[in-house]
């Protein structure tokens, strides 16, 4: 299933993304190295990021968004996870 992980920054989210960019990514390559990671990346008006991911189910979702280190070390202030359907492009 798709899931859609959206990442509001908090109040210091500018100053601590550079901080825990490699983190966060090293978080995410398991993932992609698996094909699970549809898209991913920060919105350019820098209020957050978006990671589009295809598990097997919410609790898994919710489980890697609320272990993503850009949540556990502040740069997320609060983070949406969706069920998603892709219509386009079959």
């Amino acid at each position: 299933m798709l899931f859609v992980i959206i990442g509001h920054d908090g109040p210091d989210g500018a100053r601590l993304r550079p901080l825990v960019r490699q983190a966060h990514l090293d978080n995410l390559r398991p993932l992609v190295e698996q094909g699970k990671v549809v898209l991913a990346g920060p919105f350019t008006d820098g209020s957050g990021s978006l990671i589009v991911i295809d598990v097997q189910d919410e609790a898994q979702a919710r489980a890697f968004a609320n272990s993503d280190p850009y949540v556990t070390r502040g740069v997320f202030e609060t983070v949406e996870v969706k069920p998603f359907r892709r219509v386009f492009p079959d």
